[in-house]
């Protein structure tokens, strides 16, 4: 064992495999008896291609590139795919992110498109393709831009020819419904086909805010008739629905503060935990009915499990295996069941479980030690306690290193990690970027603040209003209490956080004298700005529910702004940010800089070309982590080995 001082433990954890490792297999399914889910390539360009799991277990990359199978419906995406099973092989439809065009697509063939290029605005999307090939139609979601402005817009359901006759004749597309909501999901049709069903809100509110279960009649020659709202509302958050094996609607509603399960309107096992969440992507799904009856769930209290609900008793039962966390990704063939999950000790595999033994298995993207599992992080789940004495989730990884330990009169650096949202949660999983710190002596603290989801809606309440107040007071809180207890160096914290968790690492820079440094990646800073159109339709009246009407509260607005305080910023940091960022635009970090021009504050910008929100190019993250780490050195004084420096400017 080698006594080194932290920052210097040698790893054998570099950029180039994080981010070989970055992302994970998203949007499961079945095709047949097969399972195909969608599974990123960091080292091509960031694309996603789909992944083909054969009855012998061979996994087949399909589309190859430039194919890009992904959707840009509300810019964070939704189900981007679906599949039938044929006599003569799978029908696949298929979103391509380079031109948002909907693909029809046979395996040995070239993908056909289904729709046309709109030169209007951002152009038509879609999402949540379901194949009706009966009708001849694949019915989805269609965003359509009808102007050049980010909330020029307008969603529909649809349904799109299936013999490509609209691939350059918007007027071949059948619209499903009038446009009187800002938002729908895809529809879920009933076993029978009579009967459609699914979600819609609109401005102010956000999907976890307020959305409405919507119900419509199916007619024989396909459109959607007496549409009414059975579920929902302002203030009741449904989150899924869907139909039962004998024509029963299910749904996901957070009307008791918990999103639990209602069937037909009557609850079926009323807990203080969640079988729902935030719909961030159209097409998520926290369950999934099986032909017997049973119910498979996604749930828990902050931790997610896979299970098998009975409707009948209310019982559910969790599939064992090491999986710590499931994602919001669910299909069922008869009583299969697939998912994606992980674990502090292995990254997010696809899952296949037995519903009628409980026995659950990896099918896919297997998890692989990339290196020796002795350098990854031990975390430690932490409630901590903060202003006005409320509870502060958190999860803890300290410096570890097999080889390694540092001269014992030294504590180590922290850096406290605020997710994106600001209504998400950080998952305790197996992060490389996470090992990638605590494998050379650098402690990493992820908090769940108060607004984070999993942990009821009041916990997700407290931040209305008080954005900007509550994310900073409640990372300070456990930063200030992992040093007051002898766990980190006070002198040596710092604070990172992408997208909202950029806007509360800003914030606690210019606002609060707790860190030394930090990193600020693709945030929000100018509240005015990005609540006046400098940000895409979905979010545009978020900061209505974060912040209050920018009308009745303007001078709030300026005083929760990072940028409006960049005269109080006076510790180094590095901002990151993608040129294409359309959530989070450039010219936020660029009058944010202009307004520091003249401070001699130590700092460095780096912005990336073909990137978006949140980096997806294996380049980027490679140089965007060594970057980072060369921060934390040059502040904390460290002397991590093979590190290239990084220039701060004054």
């Amino acid at each position: 064992m080698r006594t080194l001082a932290y920052g210097a433990w040698p790893s054998p954890i570099d950029a180039a495999l994080t981010a070989a490792h970055d992302g994970h297999p998203e949007y499961v399914g079945f095709v047949g008896d097969e399972v195909w889910w969608t599974e990123p390539r960091p080292a091509e360009g960031g694309r996603r291609t789909l992944v083909r799991r054969h009855a012998d277990g061979r996994e087949e990359p399909l589309l190859p590139a430039p194919w890009n199978v992904r959707s840009r419906v509300v810019e964070y995406g939704g189900h981007p795919w679906a599949a039938l099973a044929g006599d003569t092989g799978p029908l696949v439809v298929f979103v391509n992110f380079a031109d948002q065009r909907l693909y029809r697509w046979e395996p040995g063939g070239e993908p056909r498109p289904l729709t046309p290029v709109s030169s209007v605005g951002a152009g038509l999307r879609w999402a949540e393709p379901l194949p009706l090939p009966e009708r001849g139609e694949v019915w989805c979601v269609l965003e359509e831009f009808t102007g050049d402005g980010p909330t020029d817009v307008r969603r529909v359901l649809a349904a799109v020819p299936l013999d490509g006759s609209a691939a350059e004749d918007r007027d071949a597309v059948r619209e499903l419904t009038d446009g009187r909501h800002r938002f729908v999901t895809g529809p879920k049709l009933s076993p029978d086909g009579r009967r459609a069903a699914w979600l819609a809100w609109d401005h102010p509110r956000m999907p976890w805010d307020g959305t409405e279960l919507l119900l419509a009649e199916v007619t024989p020659d396909g459109t959607l008739r007496d549409a009414r709202a059975v579920a929902g509302g302002p203030g009741e958050s449904i989150a899924q629905a869907d139909w039962t094996h004998d024509g029963r609607l299910l749904h996901a509603s957070d009307r008791t503060g918990w999103w639990n399960l209602y069937l037909d309107g009557q609850p079926l096992c009323p807990r203080e935990e969640e079988f729902g969440g935030a719909l961030w992507k159209p097409g998520s799904r926290w369950f999934t009915p099986l032909d017997s009856g049973l119910i498979a769930v996604v749930h828990g209290r902050g931790a997610t499990a896979l299970g098998v609900l009975d409707p009948e008793t209310g019982e559910v039962v969790d599939a064992a295996g090491p999986w710590t966390e499931f994602t919001a990704t669910l299909a069922a063939h008869g009583e299969r069941v697939v998912a994606v999950g992980a674990s502090p000790r292995s990254a997010y595999e696809v899952v296949e479980l037995d519903a009628r033994t409980g026995r659950a298995r990896v099918v896919g993207a297997e998890h692989d030690d990339a290196v020796d599992p002795a350098y990854y992080p031990e975390p430690q789940i932490r409630t901590f306690t903060g202003p006005d004495g409320r509870d502060i989730h958190a999860h803890i990884y300290p410096p570890h290193h097999p080889g390694c330990v540092a001269p014992g009169d030294e504590l180590p650096p922290y850096v406290v990690w605020a997710h994106g949202g600001p209504t998400g949660r950080a998952p305790l999983v197996l992060d490389l970027e996470i090992a990638y710190f605590t494998s050379r002596g650098i402690g990493v603290a992820e908090v769940n603040y108060g607004g984070s989801t999993g942990y009821g809606r009041p916990y997700r309440e407290r931040l209305r209003e008080q954005w900007g107040v509550v994310d900073v007071e409640d990372c300070a809180a456990v930063a200030l209490a992992l040093a007051e207890e002898g766990t980190a160096d006070r002198a040596r914290l710092a604070v990172r956080g992408g997208s909202a968790g950029g806007w509360t690492a800003a914030a606690s820079l210019t606002t609060t004298d707790v860190y030394a440094c930090g990193t600020i990646k693709y945030p929000i800073l100018d509240l005015a700005g990005w609540g006046t159109g400098e940000t895409h339709d979905f979010e545009s009246r978020y900061l209505e529910g974060l912040i209050g009407p920018l009308a009745e509260v303007p001078a709030r607005y300026a005083e929760r702004s990072p940028a409006a305080h960049a005269d109080r910023l006076t510790v180094p940091f590095l901002l990151l940010q993608g040129l294409d960022d359309v959530i989070c635009p450039p010219v936020q970090c660029e009058r944010f800089l202009a307004r520091l021009e003249g401070r001699r504050v130590p700092h460095a910008y780096l912005a990336f070309e073909g990137e978006g929100h949140g980096f997806r190019k294996a380049e980027t993250m490679v140089r965007a982590l060594e970057a980072e780490l060369s921060l934390y050195a040059q502040v904390f004084r460290l002397d991590p080995p093979g590190v290239p420096t990084l220039e701060l400017s004054k």
